[in-house]
């Protein structure tokens, strides 16, 4: 799934993003902690994983999503 970053708080690494039809998404700082990444910026394309209604993983849409633990 893909979405734009609307929200980023480098402090918290907690922030939220916008789904393609309007839904806005929150993730935690172990969402962005397991997308490898450093820093995000608003209107940035990004791809999420979802576990269950919570965001799991947000990463750059060139990046490939990790794979689910086995």
């Amino acid at each position: 799934m893909q979405g734009t970053v609307k929200a980023f708080d480098a402090g918290t690494r907690s922030g939220s993003v916008l789904l393609d039809d309007g839904t806005e998404l929150p993730f935690d700082a172990e969402a962005f902690a397991a997308g490898g990444l450093r820093l995000l910026r608003f209107g940035q394309r990004v791809n999420l994983a979802l576990d269950g209604d919570r965001v799991s993983v947000v990463t750059l849409s060139t990046f490939p999503l990790p794979s689910p633990p086995a």
